[in-house]
């Protein structure tokens, strides 16, 4: 099966219901047969997302940079964790080391790790499949802004379809096993 690197929010002071989105996300993900590729971390949706692919039986492969490993935010339980020397190489590693991408709700961190890899799609660096959960309208702001971006030429619309929306998890994981088919 695939490796699927998921973003989301590391803050420990989020609403339950993100923490239970990012578990059902790690265990859909296990059950699916996929591995997790993460940003190493154990906190917030991180911390929730690689506990529910463990509890499903999945393999998990943390990256994080070694500040964060400082800080002791680091999922040292990780079948594979790679500590990097930088927030850089970590998304460098977190594109290289994974056959796709899926986006849960978040913040900044979140949203550079997103731009990046779309980033990078438009250049044609890769070609691997990227997918935002919209889970209850999160990012519809962020879209519809996107959208206009495009609409005024600085995004072109081949750039703004490289990246799919699902609302849900199950939904986003069946886009991209149908673009890794």
């Amino acid at each position: 099966m695939a490796a699927i690197c998921v973003f989301c929010a590391s803050s420990r002071t989020l609403d339950q219901r993100w923490l239970d989105l990012a578990s059902a996300t790690g265990a859909e993900l296990a059950r699916r047969g996929h591995t997790l590729v993460s940003g190493g971390g154990c906190v917030g949706m991180m911390g929730a997302l690689v506990e529910g692919a463990r509890a499903a039986g999945g393999r998990t492969v943390g990256i994080i940079p070694q500040v964060l490993v400082d800080l002791e935010v680091a999922d040292v339980a990780s079948d594979e964790l790679v500590i990097t020397d930088s927030m850089a190489s970590r998304k460098v590693l977190m594109v290289e080391k994974s056959d796709a991408f899926l986006t849960l709700p978040g913040g900044l961190g979140t949203l550079d790790e997103l731009f990046e890899v779309w980033t990078t799609a438009t250049l044609a660096l890769h070609r691997k499949p990227t997918v935002v959960v919209d889970t209850d309208g999160f990012y519809t702001p962020l879209l519809d802004w996107l959208r206009a971006v495009t609409d005024q030429n600085f995004l072109k619309p081949a750039g703004f379809d490289l990246v799919q929306v699902a609302d849900t998890v199950p939904t986003a994981l069946d886009v991209i096993e149908a673009a890794l088919t």
